[in-house]
């Protein structure tokens, strides 16, 4: 009965989303409150209903209802409970679900703190996301529908792949989909504008929290991600520029250009045209992703899909909202006004090589990860664009960006003194400079590119501490005095300041594990003893052992450094009963922020195991990172002129003669 009532509320979330997406955009047009009203209750009604039918299809997973298709086929009943609820996504129907009622909460909550919009442009924008809301839910009702029964109702599930079954499956999607699915938000203010006809500061400043938020919480999705493939799959690597991974990092790249872009926006009313066209971009690349994940035309650990009929209804989808958003965007973009004019060389200036950058580093992921699926298409030619393609193109474009990151904060607007910034920040640099060449030193050397690598993440970490002294005037004023100016900051400044931070501390990771780096490969039986990253590892055997729906051999290690036992380390093969699929379980010992890795290979003649032995250096940096950009992320989100994102009602009663699109001169 329960099932019946989510796949019930399913078909009642339809009728309400395809409602909302008609009635309130024809009351903005007509200046129909009452009309205009129903997209706020409409958007709460359709998010209630898309949670219910979630929380049946949750509820048929957790007492292990076997009738339903989907749980017969993603689940069992020794599973743990935590794998129970998280294989509720960890298929293609539970995944579409989980991204359906995201995009749900998200309408809700722009109708429930978007208090402060001007009603049209609510109306509008509320419109638009039920549009995709309508969009998503026929797709997963005609194609991918997870209430389907099975008559008689099997005694036992085939379990969920053994892959999955890590609390890494309960993280990393959801953080991931509230990234992608997010910028919806942002694709939806960018349509409703264009059709009202409202593109100002003002905009901007209604669109940045929410690209924002995206953006903070794809950061979290995607690094979580990296570590659940690193510990999880056996290799050692943290990226392996695997399609599916780059389909998240595209709307990244493109989700930071925006952010800076909107910045610009919002301060000087300028870069109006590109700020909506990244606006569009950002989830377009969001929806690219969702095709390469849900159409089956990627094998990757990350896809689920294998029908192509559901494929040629998401690519349907894609051409819907991508070209109808171009196409609406090509037919206004020439009565927008340009916006404020600035000096190449200010902090405008600064964040439009940010935005230059960002979006070319994406079109050549881009370019490289849909080329191999083009040309097989053609012309039935297989190839593979792998690691050392965007290895040299993509790190050769990060480069001078990240030069260049400290450098945007102690530029003025519209016109700025590079000599100046230069003289207040070559400290600084000075001090990156000579951090990497003693990193280095202390671990014995190394290529010189390497040290210019090492200096170039203390730059990033240095310069984020530069513009937060340079704000409180330290140096200059007397330091309780300096310290009140800096506590004084708004809370954005101290976020993007740690935003910063972060990305220097993951450059510094990237290239301390990357250069300091060690891997052994080696045969071992019981009483071995191999050398790796300055420590004696020795295999002591052995053990059977069983967990709830697994069985597994595990190999015990133990570690020494200069012959006294610092730990242990137990690697292991499991078996999981029901799919009799292996998977192999690295070790993982933690010493500060560098990694100990030890990995079971096959076994050898004679009795022991081949072993893989990573010595990781600051490897945790990388990911350690990326939690403090996504820290910064949140306190920028804390500064109430974000949360608030808008001037009060009165404010805008004044400013609403003003006109805010004109034709261009």
């Amino acid at each position: 009965m329960i099932v019946e009532l989510g796949h019930y509320a399913l078909v009642l979330a339809l009728a309400t989303a395809l409602i909302v997406s008609i009635l309130p955009m024809i009351g903005a047009r007509r200046g129909d409150v009452a009309l205009m009203t129903l997209g706020t209750t409409g958007s709460i009604a359709l998010f209630l209903l898309v949670a219910l039918s979630f929380g049946a299809l949750t509820w048929a997973y957790v007492v292990s209802d076997f009738s339903v298709n989907n749980v017969w086929e993603n689940s069992h009943s020794m599973m743990p409970l935590i794998y129970k609820y998280s294989g509720v996504w960890g298929n293609h129907e539970g995944s579409m679900m989980l991204w359906l009622l995201i995009l749900t909460l998200f309408s809700a909550l722009v109708a429930v703190f978007g208090r402060n919009l001007p009603e049209t442009l609510k109306a509008n924008v509320l419109g638009v996301q039920a549009w995709i809301a309508s969009a998503f839910l026929f797709f997963i009702l005609l194609t991918s529908n997870p209430f389907l029964r099975l008559n008689p109702a099997p005694a036992e599930g085939q379990d969920l792949n053994p892959v999955l079954q890590d609390l890494g499956l309960a993280v990393h999607p959801p953080l991931l989909y509230l990234g992608y699915v997010g910028f919806s938000v942002c694709f939806s203010f960018a349509v409703a504008a264009l059709i009202e006809g409202r593109i100002d500061a003002a905009w901007a400043r209604w669109v940045r929290p929410w690209t924002l938020a995206a953006w903070t919480f794809l950061t979290a999705g995607i690094a979580m991600g990296s570590y659940w493939a690193y510990y999880e799959l056996g290799w050692g690597g943290w990226w392996f520029w695997d399609p599916v991974e780059n389909a998240s990092f595209m709307p990244w790249l493109a989700g930071t250009a925006l952010l800076h872009s909107a910045l610009v926006m919002e301060k000087r009313e300028a870069l109006k045209i590109w700020t909506v066209l990244l606006a569009i971009m950002t989830f377009s690349l969001s929806l690219l992703g969702t095709f390469l994940v849900r159409s089956g035309v990627l094998t990757s650990v990350h896809s689920f899909a294998t029908d192509p009929t559901r494929g040629i209804f998401i690519l349907c989808i894609l051409a819907l909202f991508i070209g109808g958003a171009f196409s609406l965007f090509a037919w206004r973009a020439p009565m927008l006004k340009a916006g404020g004019l600035f000096a190449p060389i200010s902090r405008e200036g600064g964040l439009v090589l940010n935005n230059l950058i960002l979006t070319v580093a994406t079109a050549t992921v881009l370019t490289g990860t849909l080329y191999p699926l083009v040309l097989e298409t053609l012309t039935g030619e297989k190839i593979s664009v792998g690691a050392p393609f965007f290895n040299m193109t993509f790190g050769l474009l990060m480069l001078p960006l990240l030069i260049a990151v400290p450098f945007g904060p102690m530029l003025a607007w519209k016109r700025g003194d590079l000599l100046g910034a230069l003289q207040r920040i070559y400290v600084f640099a000075a001090l990156a400079l000579a951090a990497g060449f003693v990193f280095a030193y202390l671990k014995g050397g190394g290529p010189i590119l390497s040290i210019f690598g090492l200096a170039l993440g203390f730059w990033g970490m240095f310069g984020a501490i530069a513009d937060l002294w340079y704000r409180g005037n330290f140096g200059k004023l007397k330091f309780s005095v300096a310290f009140r100016r800096l506590a004084g900051l708004p809370r954005s400044a101290f976020g993007t300041a740690i935003a910063h931070f972060g990305l220097g501390v993951t450059v510094l990771g990237i290239f301390a594990a990357t250069t300091f780096g060690t891997e052994t490969v080696v045969d071992m039986k019981q009483g071995a003893t191999v050398n790796a990253g300055g420590y004696q590892v020795t295999f002591d055997g052995m053990k059977d052992a069983a967990g709830p729906n697994y069985t597994e051999q595990r190999a015990h290690f133990t570690v020494r450094e200069g012959g006294a036992v610092i730990s242990d380390v137990w690697s292991s093969k499991r078996l999981y009963t029901a799919r009799r699929m292996p998977t192999t379980e690295a070790g993982i010992l933690t010493m500060a922020l560098s990694q100990l890795y030890v990995s079971l290979g096959d076994p050898i003649d004679g009795g022991g195991m081949v072993v893989r032995i990573w010595w990781k250096p600051f490897i945790l940096c990388i990911w350690g990172g990326a939690l403090v950009m996504m820290f910064g992320g949140f306190v920028s989100l804390s500064d109430r002129r974000l949360r608030v994102g808008a001037p009060n009602r009165k404010a805008k009663a004044v400013k609403a003669a003003k006109p805010v699109m004109e034709p261009a001169e």
